[in-house]
């Protein structure tokens, strides 16, 4: 089947430095957008929502298509804080290629490395791009030898800049022996031209060693290459986009994307080296033809209903059609099918393999489930939402919000899966969890926003877990006798630690029908049931493993209940005598400050319970990067601010679980 020429990308990066930037100029070289919009003057484009415009920052991922070179781009821009990772992960889940822009100053940050990593687990092919060379203290060999040594990646350098900080002006095409250049800020076409004489030494030097990179993963063109050919650059270009399709290499661009630089070549390498759909090898053939496949990887919700976001792998479906949620094993009707552009709807009749979409009237389809034909389901493997590290208490004002309260919550926690709504087993409080403060500041400012909910909260808590330390075999009687039938129900439970990371595991080694098949999965429910509130402080329990061994029934007095009950009473038994510890999540701290103040800063850390990993200068100044509790980092950005006059800044992101120390233990369960 010949490739149509179609691109599904994302946009990603650590916070600021520069996506959404990036993605307004995609929006006007392409002619999507007339009028250039900037993130600092609440104008973006993809930054619709208003506390995006408020605040500066992305917090939704936004899609919108754009054309180029007779391509169809759907592009997807994601945020770069850690509080909103969710989005960046259910993105590159369901694309085919990504671009990761990196800010020249400070080169490869720590979200960058988290969303590299997703991206490598999801196998999405990349472009580099190394924006903001128009800053005082941009070096982008520096950004180079960063991502090549933190990334653990060969990152080929296709062009070199021309000018440096202020007087960045345009770049050179390394391949193509071409020169872009931009004269001033407004964002007109480059002008193309030779390479100039003064420069011809350099591009020449870094054009043999990217050559020598790509002939190295092509025998053909070695072969030409040792015996002094000259290599055409359609075979050259055709390796490049081999070795990046494969994710053997990345090819690395430059610009200034706030300047109107170094887009244009952008788009270029997006159409010359990142996939089709039909490039990306997966379980299932790409195919319009075949049966109807799609993943469903987000649902918003606003006053005109519920959108359902869906990527399609295969086959096509016209507006109006049934499907089923395999997940659900329930019937769906599409109702309305729309191409989204930010905040704006345009309708089609229908959608097909490769596209990512919108559609209305999906009534029990959430983030992560798979819908297909109703005579050929497959199931398509799920989005994975990390556990939260933060609770906030919320209570309604007023007794009459309490309704608008459950509904606008439930809500909110559909549309980000990385949130959790659980009620606290002692207080009776309804807790609300994320990933950070600014993710449940953002949350509840949306409960007041949206649904006229005025909430109470209490102070941000850490989410701690509970986990077992050794095994324990654990036998169990349910036996309760009323007036009519009594309920009976017997099993023999091991309890086993996991590593960490593992979650919750279930097990049965039931022989010779001791439990009669039907019963098992009430084992299961009531062990996992239980483990929502540990026996140390009432925290989930995470990392352990329930194998069924053993048990019996009666004919008459056994029931899924009964067993439930069993399971919920033998795992709680097993827990106390399972020696649990208490984790507390701890976070990578990324702390850049003047040379004068690091010490200041590290004996800060080290009074936080942190562990300082690595120090290395930037710039003019040092990055320290440390593991520190959370719990050790409220209120930290005032004492920074405080030991350093206001001049360094921080970044943190969650690191693990780690037990907690015994003493700290002692005093928070008194």
């Amino acid at each position: 089947m010949e490739n149509r020429k179609l691109r599904n990308i994302g946009i990603i990066a650590h916070v600021d430095a520069g996506k959404t930037t990036t993605t307004e100029r995609v929006l006007y070289y392409t002619g999507a957008r007339h009028r250039l919009g900037e993130v600092h003057d609440g104008a973006a484009t993809m930054d619709f929502d208003p506390q995006e415009r408020a605040r500066g920052i992305t917090i939704n991922s936004a899609a919108t298509t754009v054309h180029w070179r007779e391509h169809q781009i759907n592009l997807i821009d994601t945020p770069g804080h850690i509080d909103f990772n969710i989005e960046v992960n259910r993105s590159l889940r369901v694309l085919d290629g990504a671009v990761v822009v990196f800010d020249g100053v400070a080169g490869v940050e720590p979200q960058t490395e988290t969303n590299w990593r997703l991206a490598d687990r999801y196998r999405v092919p990349r472009l580099a791009f190394v924006n903001k060379l128009d800053r005082v203290g941009a070096d982008f060999h520096r950004v180079v030898g960063m991502i090549r040594e933190r990334l653990g990646v060969e990152a080929l350098v296709t062009q070199l800049p021309i000018g440096q900080e202020d007087r960045f002006i345009g770049l050179v095409d390394l391949l193509s022996r071409e020169t872009w250049l931009w004269p001033d800020d407004k964002a007109g076409p480059a002008q193309r031209l030779p390479v100039a004489e003064e420069m011809q030494a350099e591009v020449e030097q870094h054009r043999a060693l990217l050559v020598e990179a790509l002939v190295g993963h092509d025998d053909a063109l070695l072969e030409a290459w040792l015996a002094g050919e000259t290599l055409p650059l359609v075979s050259l270009r055709r390796v490049l986009r081999q070795v990046t399709l494969q994710g053997k290499a990345v090819p690395v661009l430059l610009g200034s994307a706030f300047r109107n630089r170094g887009v244009e070549p952008l788009l270029d390498a997006v159409v010359d080296y990142l996939p089709a759909p039909e490039d990306v090898q997966r379980e299932l053939d790409a195919s319009v033809t075949g049966p109807f496949a799609a993943l469903a990887f987000k649902v918003t919700h606003d006053e005109h209903g519920t959108l359902t976001w869906l990527r399609v792998y295969r086959g096509q479906l016209e507006a109006g059609s049934t499907l089923l949620n395999v997940n659900r094993q329930r019937r769906e009707r599409v109702s309305r099918v729309y191409e989204m552009h930010a905040s704006e709807r345009v309708e089609r009749p229908r959608l097909q393999a490769g596209d990512i979409v919108a559609v209305t009237g999906l009534k029990d389809t959430v983030t992560g489930e798979t819908l297909t034909a109703l005579d050929q389901p497959l199931l398509l493997e799920q989005i994975e939402a990390p556990e939260p590290v933060l609770d906030v208490a919320v209570e309604p004002r007023s007794r009459a919000d309490q309704q608008n309260l459950l509904k606008g919550l439930q809500v909110l926690v559909q549309e980000d899966p990385s949130l959790r709504l659980r009620t606290d087993p002692e207080s009776g409080q309804l807790l609300l969890s994320g990933m950070g403060e600014l993710q449940l500041e953002v949350t509840l400012e949306k409960l007041r926003s949206r649904f006229r909910v005025e909430v109470n909260t209490g102070q941000p808590r850490v989410a701690y877990r509970e986990t077992p330390t050794q095994g324990v075999v654990q036998r169990q009687v349910f036996r309760k006798q009323t007036g009519g039938p009594g309920q009976f129900a017997e099993v023999q439970l091991q309890l086993e630690p996991l590593p960490r990371g593992e979650g919750l595991q279930f097990e049965s080694r039931i022989t010779g029908g001791a439990i009669p098949r039907e019963f098992i999965p009430g084992v299961e429910q009531g062990f996992r049931q239980a483990a929502q509130a540990g026996v140390l402080a009432g925290y989930p329990v995470v990392d352990c493993k329930v194998v069924l061994l053993d048990g019996s029934y009666h004919e008459r007095d056994s029931s899924v209940q009964a067993f439930e009950q069993v399971a919920a009473q033998a795992f709680r038994a097993a827990m106390l005598q399972a020696k649990p510890v208490l984790l507390e999540p701890t976070m990578t701290v990324e702390v850049v400050t003047p040379l004068a103040y690091v010490g200041d800063c590290i004996g800060d850390l080290n009074r936080r319970r942190g562990q300082v990993r690595q120090q290395e200068p930037q710039g003019t100044g040092m990055m320290i990067v440390a593991q520190v509790p959370l719990r050790e980092m409220f209120g930290y950005i005032g004492q920074l601010r405080a030991l350093t006059s206001g001049r360094a800044s921080f970044s943190m992101q969650f690191d693990q679980l780690e037990p907690v120390p015994v003493q700290v233990q002692a005093s928070l369960l008194a």
